[in-house]
């Protein structure tokens, strides 16, 4: 699987800034790219950012590609007073040409939190050196970790969070390889609906074990609530499948997604006929490999 550029983000078009071609447009209209080279800094290109744009009617910042010198979320707290209308961010828009998703070293993101109370929306790619401390945020809506092995920490850090009214929760789990070693006991507060009562998708994806997840699906209460559930980009096999068919009743949901996978024809077919009135995405009927093994759709 590749991992793409974002060409939108929250719900804006993104669009690079050019030092050397100041913007002439709306500032509020843009989710603006943040990025350097190999031979830049990032905290520099921000700096310039911040001279030719009016950063008070910025509300979507996307990072891209940095010199992994840049502490990226304590930059913005230290700037916090120049981007009152931030709502929306992403850490890491990064793609494989420039370097692997195991590569990208991340920092403690919870300055960011700590700074911005508002902040609806965040959405990070790269786990390595990632942390968080639990934190009580009722403004923000979306929360995504894209990830070749997200560490427990942060999976626990997460669910010892207080948001209210989080809608939507994404958490890529990898592999244990790159230090994806998230247990489903690790998961409990998520699964168990104590967490998160406004959360209307979850998404458990790129895991190494979405077996074992399914399983716990098919008897978490936090499903009943749901109204989009993944497993995509995983190694759901059979046996995964008939665990969620086995468990719960899954027909409110309106969109389940099982892209990549390992299912069987006659096991996509049944999923087909239980769920009649649900949108599944049985796309990417994987393969195992020459050994018998499975595999994540990114896992470097």
């Amino acid at each position: 699987m590749s991992v793409h550029h974002l060409t939108h983000f929250a719900g804006l078009p993104v669009e690079d800034f050019t030092p050397s071609a100041p913007p002439t447009g709306d500032p509020s209209a843009t989710a603006w790219r943040i990025a350097t080279d190999y031979n830049g800094r990032l905290s520099d290109v921000f700096d310039e950012f911040l001279d030719a744009v009016d950063t008070t009617r910025v509300s979507h910042l996307v990072f891209g590609f940095d010199d992994n010198t840049t502490d990226v979320p304590r930059m913005l707290a230290e700037h916090v007073g120049r981007l009152p209308a931030l709502r929306n961010v992403f850490l890491g828009d990064i793609v494989w040409e420039q370097m692997e998703m195991s590569w990208i070293e991340r920092e403690d993101i919870t300055p960011l939190f700590e700074a911005f109370p508002d902040l609806e929306c965040f959405e990070v790619r790269g786990s390595e050196k990632l942390r968080l401390r639990p934190i009580a945020r009722t403004a923000l809506r979306r929360l995504r970790f894209e990830s070749c092995g997200l560490p427990s920490e942060v999976v626990r850090a997460v669910g010892a969070c207080d948001l209210p009214n989080l809608e939507h929760l994404d958490l890529w789990l990898g592999v244990e390889n790159y230090g994806g070693d998230v247990t489903v006991a690790d998961l409990a507060p998520i699964l168990n609906g104590e967490r998160f009562s406004a959360l209307r998708h979850l998404g458990l994806e790129n895991a190494e074990h979405a077996d074992e997840l399914a399983a716990a699906l098919a008897s978490a209460p936090v499903v009943a609530r749901l109204e989009s559930l993944s497993l995509a980009l995983g190694t759901l096999t059979d046996e995964g499948a008939e665990a969620l068919l086995s468990g719960q009743p899954l027909t409110h949901l309106r969109r389940l997604d099982l892209h990549h996978h390992f299912l069987s024809d006659a096991m996509m077919e049944r999923v087909r006929q239980a769920l009649p009135g649900v949108e599944v995405n049985l796309d990417e009927q994987e393969q195992r490999d020459q050994d018998g093994w499975v595999y994540v759709a990114v896992d470097e």
